[in-house]
């Protein structure tokens, strides 16, 4: 018969009660890591014409952290980028592996009166990917320029509204919502907002935002 010995037991406990106490840090790390948003958009989330610090970016990953959720907001904005372009640099952008997608893409498509359908279809597979992945996505939405007749700006208008029903996904309506066409809000262009412009963006998408957030910490 084996005689008993109390240290080697002990010994064992430590063991397991250290394991324990590993595996809790591991799960606190990675509770506590914050979450990544990607902006894949054009010069409207690339801040565009403004100082550092001052783009939808950074403005919108300090109105998060103001309301305590701890984000990292990477920048995927190219200037003059169509929904195309947005579509060819896909894989690259999303090499950070961000949890939520803000998709702002398509006023380019607009400006140059590119074909709605073609627009759309690039959106499609920006979209197709990411639900794919499983990532939680937040997309915002664009209208057309009026004077490209009614045709055109009924069937870009239909684009974002048609896909975040196909995909269920949030949908934020309008991009540039309380900023277009106020010229005390946009730069000499008139198609680029202001700091000031920035804030009423980041002030209105913020509430879509957050109940995307909350949806990518929900297992699915």
């Amino acid at each position: 018969m084996r005689p008993f010995k109390p240290f080697s037991l002990l010994s064992r406990l430590a063991q397991m009660v250290l394991l324990a106490v590993i595996v809790q840090l591991g799960a606190f790390a990675a509770q506590a890591a914050p979450v990544k948003i990607l902006a894949l958009g054009d010069s409207l989330t690339a801040g565009y014409g403004l100082p550092a610090g001052e783009g939808f970016v950074p403005q919108l990953e300090k109105a998060l952290r103001a309301q305590g959720i701890d984000a990292q907001v990477l920048d995927g904005g190219v200037s003059g980028d169509t929904t195309a372009g947005g579509l060819a640099r896909l894989d690259w952008a999303l090499a950070e592996n961000p949890q939520v997608v803000i998709v702002e893409l398509g006023a380019n498509d607009a400006l140059r009166g590119l074909d709605p359908g073609q627009a759309k279809t690039n959106l499609d597979a920006i979209l197709a990917k990411l639900t794919a992945q499983h990532r939680a996505v937040l997309l915002a939405g664009m209208l057309a320029p009026r004077n490209l007749g009614a045709d055109y700006v009924d069937a870009f208008d239909a684009i974002y509204p048609d896909l975040a029903h196909h995909y269920g996904i949030a949908l934020y309506p309008f991009f540039l919502e309380g900023v277009a066409a106020d010229p005390a809000l946009n730069q000499p262009d008139g198609l680029h907002p202001t700091a000031a412009g920035v804030a009423i963006i980041v002030r209105g998408i913020l509430p879509a935002l957050r109940q995307v957030i909350a949806k990518a910490g929900t297992p699915s």
